[in-house]
């Protein structure tokens, strides 16, 4: 006689997972978060160490003479910058490295092969991402406080959640995106030395635009960089470059195309499939 079936059994054609693979997504995220922690020194201490030396050298260059800054101390504004380049460099770096190995070492099915969606596979990669970028956040913001003039609090904490977020996600997915298209690191070190860290160091990270003009300021308001860290910057000195609401809406709008492009490529298997 036929047994009824138990919520453990399925019939034949019924999805057994319905809606979002929850456990799968978690494993993927932990494993890269994992991955990175295990050579944590490198992956979020040495950033830290190396933001305070720029703040170190640039405050002894330039913060000489009482010099201020949309009126405030040199380290005063740059602080808040320079915690939010370390993330978004972090948050490129973290992306861009998962696929583009799995392809090199032959290992990429184990990403494509288990039960996980495009959006949920990408929804992993990229929050393992911004989870890096966080605890460089946080780290850097720590190792800023050792600096005279470079202890900053928020003043504007959903300014600082949100560019914090929008902008390590802007650069987890623009991760993503490399990590696909990339077949070696030669092609990974290309996109880091020739757009990521020049759009950084470009962001008004060190100056504030407002001594800019023509075409430098121009280029300056095209650059998605500058929106991250005028409003983050917002968040801590109470001062930005251009409007806050403006720069939240361009990052939205910027994060959106980019998913669009992952969910695509992702979709379609383009170098990682053929």
């Amino acid at each position: 006689m036929a047994t009824p079936l138990d919520k453990s059994h399925h019939a034949p054609g019924e999805p057994v997972i319905p809606t979002i693979n929850w456990g799968g997504l978690r494993a993927l995220y932990v494993k890269e978060v994992r991955r990175f922690f295990k050579v944590q020194l490198q992956t979020i201490w040495a950033p830290a160490f190396s933001a305070l030396l720029l703040l170190m050298v640039f405050s002894i260059a330039f913060g000489r003479g009482g010099n201020l800054v949309m009126g405030f101390p040199f380290a005063t504004f740059a602080a808040p910058g320079l915690i939010m380049m370390a993330m978004l460099q972090n948050s490129f770096a973290n992306a861009s490295f998962s696929l583009m190995v799995g392809k090199m070492q032959g290992t990429i099915i184990d990403y494509l092969m288990p039960p996980l969606s495009n959006g949920e596979l990408l929804a992993a990669l990229a929050g393992a991402a911004v989870t890096r970028a966080l605890l460089v956040g946080v780290v850097v913001w720590l190792a800023m406080l050792l600096w005279p003039g470079g202890a900053v609090f928020p003043i504007h904490p959903l300014a600082v959640i949100w560019f914090a977020l929008a902008g390590a996600g802007m650069m987890a997915l623009f991760g993503v995106i490399v990590s696909i298209w990339a077949e070696k690191f030669d092609h990974n070190a290309t996109i880091t030395n020739f757009i990521v860290q020049p759009l950084s160091l470009l962001s008004g990270t060190f100056y504030s635009i407002e001594g800019l003009h023509g075409a430098f300021r121009a280029i300056s308001h095209a650059n998605p960089f500058f929106y991250v860290i005028s409003g983050f910057r917002y968040g801590f000195l109470g001062q930005a470059d251009a409007p806050v609401l403006i720069g939240g809406i361009i990052l939205l709008v910027v994060n959106i195309v980019l998913g669009a492009i992952c969910y695509a490529m992702l979709r379609s298997g383009y170098k990682l499939k053929n």
